[in-house]
């Protein structure tokens, strides 16, 4: 099973402010975040992360590379603006500026930043994006997989195609 996501912003404490996240810390972030993934998903899954992972200074390498190893599945970035050179070069599954990803009777495309259009936008493939955070949902066949409109947690095809 496919499930998507995107800014997770792990490690990054002045995200729960600018995104009026229900979190007392980013400690207590990064854990319900981690958490309802590792609830989710199961060993042989595959976790699309649609940009911003996480959002850490060098220093913090460890503590982001032990959250990452902790997570189920197979492992994919689409590349966003705060993935920094060595979050892409976690052991990401794969890593891309933009994905098609075949989702059982679904295509979708992937790409950190909301756009006008996509490849086979005429033929049903859906865009899921993120960065937007909450300040936008998305529009027909666009839509946003940004945790700060999920819960704080990954979604798949069927959710996004309701």
């Amino acid at each position: 099973m496919h499930w998507y996501t995107a800014d997770l912003h792990l490690n990054h404490e002045a995200i729960i402010r600018y995104c009026d996240r229900p979190f007392s810390s980013v400690t207590a972030m990064d854990n319900q975040i981690c958490t309802a993934i590792a609830s989710m998903l199961a060993v042989d899954d595959d976790l699309w992360i649609v940009g911003d992972f996480a959002f850490a200074r060098l220093e913090d390498r460890p503590k982001i590379a032990a959250r990452f190893s902790a997570l189920p599945g197979r492992k994919h970035l689409v590349v966003g603006n705060h993935d920094r050179p060595w979050v892409r070069e976690l052991a990401w599954t794969s890593r891309h500026d933009i994905a098609v990803v075949r989702d059982d009777d679904a295509n979708f495309v992937l790409c950190h930043y909301p756009m006008m259009t996509w490849p086979m936008a005429r033929y049903g493939s859906v865009q899921l994006f993120g960065h937007v955070h909450n300040n936008w949902l998305g529009s027909r066949n666009a839509v946003n997989v940004g945790v700060d409109v999920w819960n704080f947690a990954p979604t798949n095809r069927l959710d996004i195609l309701r």
